[in-house]
């Protein structure tokens, strides 16, 4: 009998196996292609909400979790995936210079909140008001970071790739049965797939649509990721990905023509090059109404978990939210309140 049986493979999933791998339980990961938004996702970790000049709950203890845990996968995997790169939050005016330095006296903020304008000249970027650089962060290369666990995983004969058959699975008191694969429990990492799910499917995460382009500009020169009204990550070649959208009613995977012209004009706001768009890509953020993640148990099958609702931070979130599901199912420790999934079924 396996500990574990874990559904989905993108951020959440794959943090869940590398949790049990490094405790030294045994698992299957069973997963198809149909959730996408880990992989749409660019990768980019901030620990500071720039919009509105706040951090995220426990965002640098988050920061100090991730660090570790992402380098142990790349060693054992040989690959790189995590890229340290700064965030140049681009400043529209003096008045916007003024709330960064008001934000940086903040207790929360002042260790992420660089304060010395930066005024380096970009070739394609018009800045005259400079920029202000975030510390601690960058992105990881999602997709590669997928298929390399993914082919771990295969080596190691503990992935299934096929649809889950929710009618395949019994659930007993002691032990959940799937096919001929029996465990001891089954966590649910399936994202926006939740919503075909009989155990979690009226739990209210809404999925938001996102949108990213990837564009060629030869004439753009910069190694930083710059924000504004959408965010510029170079990813070599003179490649960048522009991001992202947030559309509430459309649950679909098909990139629109709303989106590229949205993520243009907001672009052009940015950069004065010219520039070639040569791939666009959409997915659904498993995102919740209150912007919290949905960690916990079920609360009629105590061997029935859910890993879910990373929504737009899965890098930063995705290691330390297993963790949390981890210490419950096997040491008894209680999720906290705020992300644990009982503040909607209690």
């Amino acid at each position: 009998m396996k500990d574990f049986i874990i559904v989905g493979a993108g951020i959440a999933g794959v943090s869940f196996a590398e949790t049990c791998l490094l405790n030294g339980k045994t698992f299957t990961v069973i997963a198809d292609n149909s959730q996408n938004s880990s992989r749409v996702a660019a990768g980019v970790y901030n620990p500071v909400i720039l919009k509105r000049f706040r951090p995220p709950a426990d965002a640098e203890k988050h920061l100090n979790y991730i660090k570790p845990f992402y380098k142990t996968m790349e060693e054992r995997l040989n690959v790189q995936f995590m890229h340290e790169v700064p965030v140049y939050r681009k400043f529209a005016s003096v008045e916007e210079q003024n709330m960064w330095f008001e934000a940086a006296d903040k207790p929360l903020l002042e260790p992420f909140l660089n304060t010395t304008i930066q005024h380096k000249k970009y070739n394609g970027v018009s800045s005259p008001f400079g920029f202000g650089k975030v510390n601690h962060t960058g992105y990881m290369d999602t997709n590669h970071f997928l298929d390399s666990y993914r082919d771990f995983l295969k080596s190691e004969n503990l992935f299934l790739e096929e649809s889950f058959d929710y009618d395949a699975l019994k659930v007993e008191d002691d032990r959940v049965t799937y096919k001929d694969i029996t465990a001891k429990h089954i966590v649910f990492a399936e994202g926006y797939g939740i919503k075909s799910n009989p155990f979690f499917k009226d739990l209210p995460l809404n999925g938001t649509k996102g949108e990213v382009l990837v564009i060629k500009a030869s004439e753009l020169d910069i190694d930083v990721i710059i924000k504004s009204g959408v965010f510029v990550l170079p990813i070599g070649d003179n490649i960048y990905k522009i991001g992202a959208t947030y559309e509430w009613e459309d649950k679909t995977t098909i990139p629109t023509q709303k989106g590229r012209e949205e993520l243009e004009q907001k672009l052009q706001e940015i950069i004065t090059c010219d520039y070639e768009v040569i791939d666009q890509l959409a997915g659904i953020r498993p995102t919740v109404k209150d912007r919290k993640s949905l960690v916990g148990t079920h609360a009629a099958y105590t061997n029935v978990h859910l890993l879910n609702g990373l929504g737009t931070r899965g890098v930063l979130l995705g290691p330390p939210m297993a963790a949390l599901l981890y210490d419950a199912v096997i040491n008894g420790n209680e999720v906290p309140k705020e992300v644990n999934l009982n503040r909607f079924t209690s």
